[in-house]
């Protein structure tokens, strides 16, 4: 379709022209002796009326002497006349009188047009007038062979002098020039080629480059082609239009980098990177290299240094990604124009700087850019741009541009600096709340993860925790507070410590979650104004404990996934009882799970994020974990990294806590079992089953010492119980005394007056031993004493 539908009315043939314009002969005496045809289209007179008869009669207005005298002229005179129609009009015509006397023959020739097509006509003269000698969009005419033919006073401005170019070839005029427009062949012949042979226009083409008239200042102009045809549609070649659009373009590159600035810098929480990024956005569209330079203090998230002198002390950022991060050591000297910067706070410009200390750069730069990193009023630092291959200066513009991507990076690395030095005290909480190592025991082998969600913080609300306990026995919990971060890790702490409390009462898992339920609930009742009444909400919590003397594990659980079992075949055993209810809510009571484990069976402990994310469920986690279970036999850190590298990849949305706790069996000759009739007799006989049990274990050594224990614990349960006692010696770490009866009342230490007859028991029993206490049974009460082994 062709774009200019309208393009045949526009004529630039003058009105006046022979073949368009109204023409007719007078003679001397001013009577009409010719008229054509083109005169009659104007006025509608045919030859018949006005042949013969004088002009005056088609006049609108009484001709006086004008017209005679205009009959009577020398030389061709135009005017403008009021000329009747034959309907009646009124035309008011530009009229042009040439006189024929040379002819020998006394007659004027008058040729007359319609007044406003012959000012329309004259106002596109003007229009071609002004595009060829004022305009300032160039216009370039290159024939078929896309060779120079013509240019404006434009173009011949940029080309300092067009006439030299004329014939040449259009590569000639701008030869290091080049098209950054990407959305046509960015060669300029294949361009003109496409136009001369489609007819198509290629338009708003940019290209860049630099004018022979100023060859140091690099330019944009948006180009356009169309094809030239003449009258008969024959192709004549095409021309050119150029407009310089290099303010416009780079007052639009500058807006396009800092909106790109606006996106990456200081999006990494990292001073470095924060660094890296304020390169990546400035080179090389402002500067061909960006250096930043900080001080040790920022880096390692502390408040920069004042009182120092500036420019001493820096380090140099380098590197684009975390393995190619380093720094070097850089200082300025006080009179130097970075020292300057640095001092007073402001931009400084250096036309002609010397070489960047320490042989930074490739070469000697042609201009230069110091620029603070200056944020809450805080120099942090240094960012210097610098411009070597590109010989223009920073203008106004640019300057402007360096100090507003300084003032980003600088606000982006106040912020990784605040972020590292938070980030650093949050590991310290980490792990001041988490164990660093868990104790070993004869119980179990163990093996964990702990993987937070919020690995920039590198804190969470899950925990997990070993707890050693009174006959070789071994706690054992994991727990889930909802939520990441600081809060959360200070609601874990606080649980975690509360759960080793209480187990250190030795209360069985049920009545140990029962305590800790009511205590969750009293913290989360609301606290006006400190904005953490909802901390301690969704909370969860597994507690188990474990005994190596049977190989009984006992567990219970507030709202959070049963521990998932392995036997030492490899078979896998899910529990079927659902959980209690999370802590604090209340309501439901919490109950016991007991189960016999096999030596070598393999438990795992576990929260949410193991077994689940947003792209699968908690069952098919389960299960995934299940099957990674199937290979106990493997060792535990190896089965811990098995089953967190089973999970989907990419970020994850909860805290991840794995414990495999891996259990073993007392051997029987490690424990020694005695019950007694409650008959005083009986102490007796408890000291020398004791003995004879020592020296079997080769601990003769240990003799008085646990015979006068066993002593004091047999005696107060025989005073104090109604049926049998049981005597328990265990052979572990250190040797364990148990004594076991039905009375529910515990004996409690006290220092004896001197005339008191008893009460001292305890007090030597506390003397003797490392730790003792008392833990309440089903069926009664144990007292134990634990004896070190030298």
């Amino acid at each position: 379709m062709d774009r200019f539908p309208n393009a045949a009315n526009v004529d630039f043939h003058s009105p006046l022209d022979l073949s368009k314009a109204a023409a007719a002969v007078l003679d001397a005496e001013g009577n009409i002796s010719g008229w054509g045809a083109s005169a009659q289209r104007l006025l509608g007179h045919s030859p018949e009326d006005v042949l013969g008869k004088p002009a005056g009669r088609l006049l609108a207005a009484a001709p006086g002497q004008r017209l005679s005298a205009l009959c009577r002229t020398h030389k061709p005179r135009s005017t403008v006349l009021d000329l009747s129609c034959r309907d009646g009009r009124t035309l008011r015509a530009g009229v042009t009188f040439s006189p024929l006397e040379h002819l020998g023959v006394a007659a004027t020739v008058v040729v007359a047009a319609d007044l406003e097509a012959l000012r329309g006509w004259e106002a596109q003269l003007a229009l071609l007038q002004g595009l060829a000698t004022e305009s300032t969009v160039g216009l370039t005419i290159f024939d078929t062979d896309m060779r120079v033919v013509w240019g404006n006073v434009s173009t011949d401005l940029e080309l300092a002098g067009i006439a030299q170019y004329i014939g040449r070839p259009a590569s000639d005029l701008f030869p290091e020039g080049e098209f950054i427009s990407r959305h046509h062949p960015p060669d300029e012949d294949q361009i003109m080629e496409h136009v001369m042979t489609t007819g198509e226009p290629i338009m708003g083409m940019h290209y860049r480059g630099r004018a022979p008239a100023d060859p140091v200042r690099e330019h944009v102009w948006s180009c356009s082609y169309h094809r030239l045809v003449d009258a008969r549609g024959e192709l004549l070649g095409l021309f050119e239009e150029s407009l310089d659009i290099t303010d416009r373009y780079r007052a639009q590159e500058r807006l396009s980098l800092l909106v790109r600035a606006g996106k990456r810098i200081g999006a990494s929480l990292d001073v470095r990177r924060t660094a890296a990024e304020l390169a990546d956005v400035a080179v090389p569209q402002l500067a061909d290299e960006v250096l930043v330079d900080l001080p040790p203090a920022v880096i390692e998230g502390r408040q920069p240094p004042t009182g120092s002198a500036p420019g001493h002390g820096l380090l140099r950022m380098h590197g684009r990604t975390p393995e190619e991060f380093r720094t070097s050591p850089v200082s300025y000297p006080s009179s130097s124009p970075q020292a300057q910067s640095l001092g007073t706070g402001r931009l400084v410009v250096d036309a002609s700087p010397p070489e960047a200390p320490g042989g930074e750069g490739s070469g000697a730069s042609h201009s230069c850019l110091f620029v603070p990193l200056l944020t809450r009023n805080t120099v942090l630092g240094l960012a210097t741009f610098r411009r070597s291959s590109n010989p223009d200066p920073f203008g106004p513009e640019e300057q402007t541009l360096a100090v507003e991507l300084a003032e980003r990076a600088a606000v982006g690395i106040d912020n990784a600096r605040r972020y590292t030095s938070q980030h650093a005290a949050a590991l310290v909480l980490q792990r001041s709340l988490l164990p660093q190592h868990l104790p070993e025991q004869s119980a179990v082998d163990v093996a964990y993860r702990y993987l937070p969600a919020d690995s920039r913080v590198g804190v969470g609300g899950d925990w997990f925790d070993l707890i050693p306990l009174s006959g070789a026995r071994v706690g054992l919990t994991v727990g889930d507070v909802v939520g990441h971060g600081m809060h959360a890790a200070a609601t874990m702490g606080r649980l975690r410590a509360t759960v080793r409390t209480l187990a250190l009462l030795d209360l069985d898992p049920a009545e140990l979650l029962t305590r800790l339920d009511g205590l969750v609930a009293q913290d989360s009742e609301p606290h006006p104004n400190d904005g953490l009444s909802d901390e301690a909400l969704g909370v969860t919590c597994l507690y188990a404990i474990y005994n190596p003397v049977n190989g009984r594990c006992s567990w219970a659980s507030a709202g959070h996934p049963p521990p998932i079992v392995a036997d030492a075949s490899g078979s896998v055993a899910l529990s079927a009882l659902a959980p209690g209810p999370p802590l604090g809510l209340g309501g439901l009571p919490y109950e016991n799970v007991d189960l016999n484990l096999s030596s070598g069976s393999v438990v795992a402990f576990f929260t949410d994020g193991v077994v689940e994310d947003r792209r699968t469920d908690i069952d098919s986690g389960i299960d995934r974990l299940a099957h990674v279970l199937t290979w106990q036999r493997c060792p535990l850190e190896e089965l811990c990294d098995r089953a967190l590298s089973a999970r989907p990849p990419g970020p994850q949305a909860d805290d991840a806590t794995l414990l495999l706790v891996r259990t073993r069996r007392l051997d029987a000759d490690r424990v020694a079992d005695l019950e007694l009739p409650p008959d005083p007799a009986m102490v007796a006989h408890a000291r020398t089953v004791a003995e004879r049990q020592l020296e079997a274990w080769g601990l003769s050594d240990l003799s008085f010492t646990a015979e006068l224990v066993v002593s004091e614990l047999v005696t107060n349960s025989i005073r104090y119980a109604t049926g049998p006692v049981m005597l328990r010696l265990i052979r572990d770490r250190s040797l364990l005394c148990e004594v076991s009866d039905n009375a529910h009342t515990a004996p409690h230490l006290r220092r004896a007056r001197r005339d008191d007859e008893g009460g001292r028991g305890l007090f030597l029993v506390a003397q003797m031993s490392q730790r003792w206490g008392t833990r309440y049974t089903s069926s009664g009460k144990t007292i134990w004493a634990e004896l070190a082994i030298p």
